[in-house]
Order: structure tokens, then sequence, then C-alpha cells
């Protein structure tokens, strides 16, 4: 050992002076920057934990995305090419339409009915694409609507004013006072209002502010309105849509998309600001 001490002290006077002053800092600087590892990793901890959090909290509470038809499935012949589509924020609000057509159809006749559908709406009413993001029908299949990407925050043609931020789903027939809702249309809503707003994060119980950009709605332009997550074409807009029928499930399929998101049954969160 003294062998090696002496040789140690030896090879260190060879050195240079300043060789010789950082090797006696070394120690020193190797636990100064340990500690200042070990500060960082606090403030990681405390600082940063809260948005680690959030983010497991937000994943927590995405729903499956349910199966959804593709848009190619209706349109049938080969059309001109779609215009580009629009995007806007995360979805925080989904509405619900109803398209006031006939409720007695077959299912396996709903890409027919929805083609006429986006016909009446791009000839008579000139959109440039069918105005809802989604349409199910009586069957519970979900369908494609307005393109530009089913997972993407696309700006839709369905409540006036009020397209940025939401997403519309139009329940293929007619579901005013005494006309019942399908069972497995009504899951099916909830099971996509579920997949959509739990990609920002939104409790389907809860409300979300969104701003007006048209006077034809119930709100002024520019003013700030608040609609529950899952809310009726008639909240934004003047009209009878989605019926009386579709309206009153719509608590219903608020709590359903709610456990679909894992979320505890009756416990509304509370809504940040949108």
């Amino acid at each position: 050992m003294r062998a090696l001490r002496a040789l140690g002290e030896t090879v260190a006077g060879r050195l240079p002076r300043a060789a010789r002053w950082a090797l006696a800092c070394l120690p020193g600087l190797l636990a100064m920057a340990a500690l200042v590892l070990c500060v960082l990793g606090v403030q990681d901890a405390a600082g940063g934990g809260g948005r680690h959090t959030e983010a497991r909290a937000a994943v927590a509470h995405r729903a499956v995305r349910p199966a959804i038809v593709p848009r190619e499935r209706w349109l049938g012949d080969p059309r001109p090419t779609t215009p580009p589509a629009h995007y806007s924020g995360p979805v925080v609000v989904v509405f619900v339409h109803h398209t006031d057509s006939p409720n007695g159809y077959d299912c396996a006749d709903a890409p027919r009915i929805i083609r006429a559908l986006a016909e009446g709406q791009t000839s008579a009413r000139l959109f440039d694409d069918i105005g809802y993001n989604f349409l199910v029908d009586r069957c519970g299949t979900i369908y494609e609507g307005r393109g530009g990407g089913v997972d993407k925050a696309v700006v839709g043609a369905h409540t006036q004013g009020f397209n940025h931020r939401s997403a519309g789903v139009a329940a293929l027939g007619t579901f005013t006072a005494g006309s019942p809702v399908p069972a497995p249309m009504a899951e099916a809503i909830a099971a996509l209002a579920a997949w959509k707003l739990g990609l920002a994060g939104t409790d389907p119980r809860q409300t979300a502010r969104l701003v007006s950009s048209n006077s034809l709605s119930r709100v002024p332009a520019g003013r700030h309105a608040d609609f529950h997550a899952v809310a009726g074409h008639t909240d934004g807009y003047t009209t009878d849509c989605p019926g009386a029928a579709l309206r009153a499930e719509l608590p219903a399929i608020r709590e359903r998309a709610a456990v679909l998101q894992g979320r505890t049954p009756g416990r509304t969160t509370v809504a940040r600001g949108h």
C-alpha cells in the first residue's frame, strides 16, 4: 500500500501544475455534479409530476375506438376529389343530430341513405361535403361522414356557429316525441362520443366552452357559450333537432360514454376552460 501511495505521489509530482490542480479538485467536482443531478431529480418529481400524472389520467380515460365504416363505402361511384378538410383544436363537444328521414329502413340500405343525404347537402345547400362528421344507423353501425380523418378534429357543417372544436354525429331517422331510439344506436353514439372526447381528455358529463362564429346561432358571433360535452343540435341553433325522443336519451348517453372511458359512474369531473 505504501509503495502504491509513493508511486502515485511520484507520478503526480511529474505532472504539470494545472493537471495536479484538476486531479485535486476532481472528487469535489464529482460530488457537485451528483448534487446537481439529485436536485434536478427532486425538482422533476415535484414540479413535473403533475404534468405526468395529468398525462397518465388523460390516457387512462381514453376509450377504445369503435368500428367506423369508411366513407368510401357509401360514396359509391367515383366522385370528384373531396375538397381539402379544415381542422380545429381538439374536439370537446359532440353535437347529436337526427337526419329527419324515415325510420323503417333496412340497415343494409344505410349507405344509399347517407349518399342521398350527402347529395342533398352538396347540391341544394351547396355544401362542399356532407356536413356531419359521423352517422349512425338504427343497427348501431357508425359511418364516417365528412372527409379528413376520423381521428382528427375536422371542422364540419352541422351546428351553425359551433363547428370548431366539435364533432357532429347524426342518427339516421326521425326521433321526435314518441319515436323510440333503438338501443344499438344509442350505444353506438355513446361509444363514439367516449372515444372522440377521450382524445382530448374530456369527460362526456362535463361542460365545455365554445366561441360562436356566426350570429345565426343562438349566440352572437364572438361570444362564448357553455355546452354539455354531449349536446343536442338545438343547444346551439334554433331547431327541433335531434328530436325530443333522442334529446331525452342524452343524459343516459353521457353516463354510458363516461363508463366507457373508465370513469366512476355518477361522478362528474370539473371542466377546464376551453
